[in-house]
């Protein structure tokens, strides 16, 4: 009889880094997504765990780290002995916890397979994120208790170079105490960081006598600096100088297509709030499909024309649906009206013949759509898939330049369900910095599920047609890029942010009191 071996789970220490997601090594990102059980310390940031939990295994388990450290031990011992992969999630890296290296001593005397991932220090990253460099000789440490800290290595180590401690706020007054009874100058610079890395970093700074009281309302851990970088802050903060820095900007956008822009303002240090005011669905009747999707097959058509994303998406569906694959558009040319619509298309290995070069809209690409030639143009029929609600623009302009137009409903956009009464109360109020408009529809249907933004929101619109229809809603238009893409329309926002500052950080102290600029640039001049 052979016995069917019992499979052996492993055990991973695995360093968080500082909070940002961004920060988690590619190591530490593979033994989360293959575990089966998670058990996190409170230290770790919400928003780094729903970036866990989303590339995680659906049945993993996710439990809070709690009682000692033999405690814990216990259970991701357990879970390897039943044949699980579990994994220690601890902030910052596993061994700067003398808890976690408690736990792995304990790991160490059985039998289990176990690993450690380091991860950026605490102290050290957000030191980096707040632009404080810890030249010549640095100390850094993640502190559990502060009882246990020698001030006086702590004084000698801000003499010879610099200093970043990684605390519980609630600590401050017995840090400072304890560096001053250790002989550190009053006078010497200190920078306090709250959130390290986080949406909401903020660092405040001041000197060893007054630190206490610059960080008054700080809570949870925060980032102790002290030494010669942190007067260079100035120059080296880039985390919380990003042009959009803390903004609280407004996505109204298909849920499916408001992932790229949210990337894309993080990036500039924007907070996106993401609302779908547009739901996409199938045509009521999908006869005219059928017939389009049978005519490319059957070569009934010269251009297929793309107008959007979603379009592209609803001819490959249905392509799918009678197992058809690209090398069915052998023959057919292919246009897109935009750079967002040609990267779906090549997504499906097809290279668009015709994007804009110029103005990315239906009148930038009716100028450069050559009029059909019967002798050049054997086929003259124009295959042009599209939401019902589009306009006439594209398919009149083609018609005028001789060729025949099938003018086909790929999908409805329906109007989404109004967003929480928070979220309205704050477009109305003023709560959101700025919104960003990509389609008429977007104007359209936001205004009519939550109301029109407040005045003082900046409004960014994709191209001249949105402009129009917010226009035509009472909206104040601030931002246009030159190229109608989501790329530039976020480029473009930033821009604006820039230029805010600029005007702001050249106003008198007086005059930037009384300016009617609002969000975050003003806020940081006042």
């Amino acid at each position: 009889m052979t016995r069917t071996r019992k499979p052996v789970g492993r055990i991973a220490f695995v360093g968080a880094g500082p909070g940002d997601p961004g920060l988690l090594t590619r190591r530490a990102h593979d033994a989360l997504v293959d575990a089966d059980q998670v058990v996190y310390d409170r230290g770790v940031p919400e928003s780094l765990l729903d970036v866990v939990r989303a590339e995680a295994r659906s049945d993993a388990q996710f439990t809070p780290a709690e009682g000692a450290p033999g405690d814990v031990a216990k259970i991701l011992i357990s879970a390897a002995r039943s044949g699980q992969n579990a994994v220690h999630l601890v902030a910052g890296d596993p061994f700067g916890h003398d808890s976690v290296v408690k736990e792995v001593q304990a790991v160490a005397r059985t039998a289990a397979h176990f690993e450690v991932v380091p991860g950026v220090g605490q102290a050290e990253g957000v030191a980096t994120y707040a632009g404080v460099p810890l030249p010549g000789v640095r100390t850094a440490a993640d502190v559990e208790d502060v009882s246990t800290l020698d001030f006086d290595a702590l004084a000698a180590a801000v003499q010879r170079g610099s200093l970043a401690l990684a605390v519980d706020a609630g600590d401050l007054a017995a840090i400072r105490d304890g560096l001053l009874a250790a002989g550190v100058d009053g006078t010497t610079d200190v920078g306090v960081t709250g959130d390290g890395t986080g949406e909401t970093q903020y660092t405040t700074t001041s000197t060893v006598d007054s630190f206490v009281a610059a960080a008054l309302g700080f809570t949870g851990r925060v980032v102790l600096t002290l030494g010669e970088g942190v007067g260079q802050r100035d120059k080296l903060s880039w985390w919380e100088n990003r042009p959009l820095y803390g903004w609280k900007v407004l996505v109204p956008r298909t849920k499916e297509q408001a992932g790229v822009m949210s990337a894309r303002l993080r990036a500039y240090g924007a907070i996106p709030c993401e609302v779908p005011t547009i739901a996409v669905e199938p045509p009521r009747t999908p006869a005219q499909m059928e017939r389009a999707v049978k005519g490319l097959v059957d070569g009934r058509y010269a251009w297929v024309i793309f107008t959007s994303v979603n379009a592209v998406r609803a001819v490959w569906e249905k392509f799918a649906e009678h197992g058809l694959d690209a090398r069915h558009f052998g023959g057919v040319k292919i246009a897109c009206i935009g750079d967002a619509t040609a990267d779906a298309v090549r997504a499906f290995g097809i290279q668009p013949e015709l994007i804009p070069s110029g103005e990315q809209s239906s009148e930038g690409l009716l100028a450069e759509f050559s009029p059909h030639d019967e002798v050049l143009d054997p086929v003259g029929r124009v295959l042009l898939p599209r939401a019902d609600i589009a306009t006439e623009t594209l398919a009149a302009g083609l018609t005028e330049r001789g060729w025949e137009v099938d003018d086909v409903t790929a999908y409805r956009t329906v109007r989404a369900a109004p967003p929480p009464a928070e979220i309205r109360d704050a477009i109305k109020s003023g709560g959101f910095d700025a919104v960003l408009f990509t389609s008429s529809s977007t104007v359209r249907n936001l205004v009519g599920i939550a109301g029109k933004p407040h005045t003082r929101t900046v409004v960014a619109v994709i191209g001249p047609k949105t402009a129009e229809t917010a226009t035509e809603f009472g909206l104040r238009v601030d931002v246009q890029p030159p190229h109608a893409s989501v790329p530039d329309l976020v480029e473009a926002l930033a821009g604006y942010a820039v230029e805010l500052r600029e005007k702001l950080a050249a106003m008198p102290a007086k005059q930037r009191r009384g300016s009617k600029v609002q969000g975050p640039t003003a806020l940081r001049f006042r």
